[in-house]
């Protein structure tokens, strides 16, 4: 199973407001960035929406390591608030947070908590790509 690096981050420039997203990839010696944004979006809807595009960039089933700044992410996962949530329905963003776990389910995936706005160069590649795709109209 190929063995994938992925650093996520979201944007907004309000919450909610414009908000954009970002995600780069690695396997082995090669590297993808991704991007987008949405014109009335939240914080939260960016940092998920980082890692549905990751996951949706991959053609296999992968054992992937994301990283991201986002506790609402990778808290969920370690306390698996998810099965909660899904139990009961999803109170917000059920649409992006259905996508996500059907994701995730499709490979082996771990989520690693990365301090944001630090000295981590692809955590903040991410932050760049992300305010880069903001809607600036």
């Amino acid at each position: 199973m190929k063995e994938i690096t992925v650093y996520t981050d979201g944007a907004c420039s309000y919450n909610p407001g414009p908000g954009g997203w970002a995600a780069v990839l690695f396997y082995q010696d090669h590297k993808k960035e991704l991007s987008g944004g949405e014109k009335e979006t939240t914080n939260n809807r960016m940092e998920l929406q980082a890692v549905i595009e990751a996951l949706k960039a991959l053609k296999e089933r992968c054992k992937v390591k994301i990283h991201s700044d986002s506790a609402y992410i990778v808290n969920c996962f370690h306390q698996k608030w998810y099965v909660k949530w899904e139990r009961e329905g999803f109170k917000k963003n059920p649409d992006l947070w259905k996508e996500l776990l059907a994701l995730v389910r499709q490979h082996e995936v771990e989520f690693i908590k990365v301090k944001g706005h630090s000295d981590d160069v692809w955590n903040n590649r991410c932050d760049e790509l992300a305010r880069a795709a903001v809607p600036r109209d």
